[in-house]
């Protein structure tokens, strides 16, 4: 056993939105976390630490967007040793990191409203924007009309285990092509916006494209630009999307000054980004 005193407890949990922007969109995951340690080191901020011979600060991950494609809305929760003016911490955090990861929103998880899963347990879907650069609007909507008429499209990827046959229809929700967006952009282009559900296995916006060039032989001249505009709890009704860190902002005690300053969104997380990136 590792000898010395035992680590600082956690006294304070705190949620943190961010985005991945611009070059940073080309990074792994792996160096995103490390970024975020050394920012949270630079910063000055209590964050605890594991037991053990190899403690590790106590940073954990939600729904990360896959390596090549940017987002708007990634997640993740910090453990303080001290109590921190969430507020502050956005600031101070978002000061230390490199351009290109940008701290949107923080909020103070609430005592006793249960493990870091809790948060993974909101992210539902996923709303996604893919602009296909060289394809005509109208035949990128005659191929969405043909996608969203199936009753199953089988697509095929190579996964860990080998590969695997599944279904993408079944995870889209909504699926269109965003003509205002089109209207806007500096070349001829189709831009589509979806939004699908988490599910395992997880189906990912190039396996709707995929699946978009079987039924209608929809092929893109260049890759893809992706880009995550927001996740959350799905709205079987509505089809929208939530902020998964509504509940945590919403049972803010009252004058709670820093829990109103957690409140803060920088942002609407379902909002378009100026950044779309190469699958």
């Amino acid at each position: 056993m590792p000898e010395g005193p035992a680590p600082a407890p956690v006294t304070q949990r705190l949620r943190v939105r961010y985005a991945k922007r611009g070059r940073l969109r080309f990074t792994s995951h792996r160096d995103i976390s490390r970024a975020v340690e050394r920012a949270v080191r630079r910063a000055g901020i209590p964050v605890a630490f594991s037991a053990g011979f190899t403690p590790h600060p106590k940073i954990s991950y939600t729904g990360a967007a896959a390596t090549g494609v940017a987002s708007e809305a990634e997640y993740l929760e910090l453990g303080l040793t001290e109590p921190r003016d969430p507020a502050r911490v956005r600031d101070e955090l978002d000061a230390a990191l490199p351009d290109g990861i940008d701290i949107c929103d923080v909020v103070i998880v609430p005592p006793g409203s249960g493990k870091p899963s809790a948060l993974a347990d909101r992210l539902e879907a996923s709303e996604w924007r893919i602009r296909l650069d060289g394809v005509a609007p109208d035949g990128a909507e005659r191929a969405v009309n043909a996608f969203l008429a199936a009753e199953s499209v089988e697509v095929e990827r190579l996964t860990k285990k080998g590969r695997r046959r599944f279904d993408a229809r079944s995870a889209v929700s909504a699926m269109g092509l965003d003509r205002r967006a089109v209207e806007a952009s500096d070349a001829p282009c189709a831009i589509l916006r979806m939004v699908v559900r988490h599910t395992t296995p997880a189906v990912r916006p190039d396996d709707i494209l995929t699946g978009l060039r079987q039924v209608a032989d929809l092929a893109p001249p260049s890759p893809p630009l992706v880009t995550r505009l927001a996740q959350g709890p799905l709205d079987p009704d509505t089809g929208d999307l939530a902020d998964p860190l509504d509940p945590d902002r919403n049972t803010q005690p009252a004058g709670d000054d820093a829990g109103a300053a957690g409140g803060a969104v920088l942002g609407n997380p379902g909002a378009a980004s100026a950044d779309a990136v190469s699958a």
